[in-house]
């Protein structure tokens, strides 16, 4: 069976919301971290910061939910080749950014989990501390070799992500 030309609809669509998701809660986790501050020094938090720190989790767990969505997607439909011309170590560095993009994605919520509704401190830190940094990084990475396809190579990566 040759390989598909783009992502699926579906594989789009999941990718996207996840980004939207992810750099929301990324670039936004104010509400969270002043409800932390007020638990830490034995405040009572107010229903705007209970409510922000909800909005901070749930975006959370969307992202947890739809992850897992995401691979049974993934899974169970083909996906595009590798670009023709591509040097090897090119696609192994994919592969890699790929498989540590899906464990941060994981990670993060299931931390953020612990953290907030188990209050167990070690995962707020490892949360709001090394995973955050990493998944940046790896964020930074993805962005930056799609780019590079594109701009570089000249090859259709991006196209395949975004109208197909």
């Amino acid at each position: 069976m040759p390989a598909r030309a783009a992502y699926s609809i579906p594989q789009r669509i999941l990718h996207w919301l996840m980004a939207l998701l992810i750099f929301f809660n990324l670039l936004f986790p104010d509400g969270m971290n002043a409800w932390r501050r007020l638990i830490r020094n034995g405040q009572t938090p107010s229903s705007a910061d209970i409510a922000s720190a909800n909005i901070h989790a749930y975006a959370g767990i969307a992202v947890l939910l739809l992850a897992v969505l995401r691979l049974a997607v993934r899974f169970s439909s083909d996906v595009p080749a590798t670009p023709d011309g591509q040097p090897a170590f090119l696609h192994y560095l994919a592969q890699l950014t790929h498989v540590l993009l899906y464990v941060l994605i994981f990670a993060m919520p299931l931390s953020g989990i612990a953290a907030y509704y188990l209050g167990i401190d070690t995962a707020a830190f490892v949360h709001g501390g090394p995973i955050k940094s990493l998944l940046w990084i790896v964020v930074v990475l993805h962005i930056l070799g799609a780019l590079v396809q594109h701009f570089y190579f000249r090859s259709d990566v991006l196209r395949r992500m975004t109208i197909g």
